[in-house]
């Protein structure tokens, strides 16, 4: 969601942070892990696909059903981010109806693409921990400088 308010999104903004908070889970409010992304795919009946891909991820939708992979290879934060980052393409731009896939760390980055990555980002390292300033501990907890940076540009950027 790294929008321009300023640029006709903000409606758009709006309703997704408005879906957001209707999943009542603690997005940007604590730091969610593999057990909540998987209760989020179960109330919205999505299957999840864990195997030896090459690519980090995807999310598809085929004839009203919902599917995520996710390479089985990735390390716990990046197979993090891809889980909730595919999630966000459910949340957000997923079909009623219509065959879709969105494959992610795939061509370029466009504003679905950046949309996901700051819900994925803002589930794994919520406003509390900037706020708390915690940052330092996740460097420890394997969370990658340049994921910690991209946090902190989102917060600076969107307030988020």
């Amino acid at each position: 969601m790294v929008i321009c308010p300023s640029d006709g999104t903000a409606p758009l903004m709006q309703s997704y942070l408005e879906k957001i908070r209707n999943l009542k889970i603690g997005w940007n409010r604590r730091s969610l892990d593999e057990s909540d992304f998987y209760r989020l795919c179960n109330r919205f009946k999505i299957t999840v696909v864990e195997m030896p891909l090459r690519t980090n991820g995807f999310y598809y939708c085929v004839k009203g059903k919902h599917f995520i992979a996710v390479d089985s290879k990735l390390a716990r934060v990046k197979k993090l981010v891809v889980m909730f980052h595919e999630f966000a393409h459910f949340l957000m731009h997923a079909p009623e109806t219509n065959t879709t896939a969105s494959f992610h760390g795939l061509g370029i980055k466009t504003r679905k693409e950046r949309e996901a990555d700051t819900f994925a980002v803002c589930a794994l390292i919520p406003k509390t921990s900037i706020e708390n300033g915690v940052l330092s501990d996740l460097l420890d907890e394997g969370f990658p400088e340049d994921l910690i940076e991209e946090r902190l540009a989102i917060y600076r950027s969107l307030g988020l």
